[in-house]
């Protein structure tokens, strides 16, 4: 295989850099996978820039410290935007806890909807829990829209959802007293 000589010069370039660039990426970050990720992006920049490769070796080494920094950079704002993202979704996932109740509330209630077919209970989860609508209108169907069912199908299934839950948390609590008075 033979190379152009400017891919051999970045070649023997990066064979005499590659250590101290490892180093420089590796104080910087807590990761030592992070500081090997970032050298070989730095290896792959500075091949798509090959053309600007400066012909002495210190020179060379400056260039590629350069393209190293700047990697580096844009390794922050690329942490910077993930911790402000998850800090986000933590912040939504703290208020969706608030408003949910304790685990152990309504634990019956989970446990119906659970033993519906699957289809029901999404239907039941969308309009009860995601404050989704199965209103006549079709253009307010927003549990039918995210299913992919016309609104009259969210509708049926809903209704018969209701039937069947209804039934279930009926006998569950027929069940419950007759445990507390004293029936097996």
């Amino acid at each position: 295989m033979t190379t152009d000589p400017q891919s051999q010069r970045l070649i023997a370039a990066l064979r005499r850099e590659s250590l101290d660039l490892l180093r420089y990426f590796r104080r910087r970050v807590s990761e030592p996978e992070d500081a090997a990720d970032l050298l070989a992006e730095t290896g792959l920049t500075a091949r798509r820039g090959v053309s600007d490769l400066p012909f002495d070796d210190e020179g060379a080494r400056k260039w590629l410290f350069t393209i190293a920094h700047y990697t580096y950079l844009n390794h922050q704002r690329g942490q910077r935007r993930r911790h402000a993202l998850a800090d986000r979704v933590r912040s939504i996932l703290d208020r969706a806890d608030q408003a949910s109740p304790p685990s152990d509330e309504g634990i019956e209630v989970r446990d119906a909807i659970n033993n519906l077919s699957a289809e029901l209970a999404e239907i039941v989860r969308l309009i009860h829990w995601d404050g989704l609508t199965v209103a006549e209108a079709a253009e307010a169907a927003e549990a039918a829209e995210v299913i992919g069912v016309s609104s009259s199908t969210a509708r049926a299934r809903y209704q018969r959802a209701r039937a069947e839950l209804r039934e279930t948390l009926t006998v569950t609590v027929a069940g419950a007293m007759n445990l507390g008075a004293g029936g097996v």
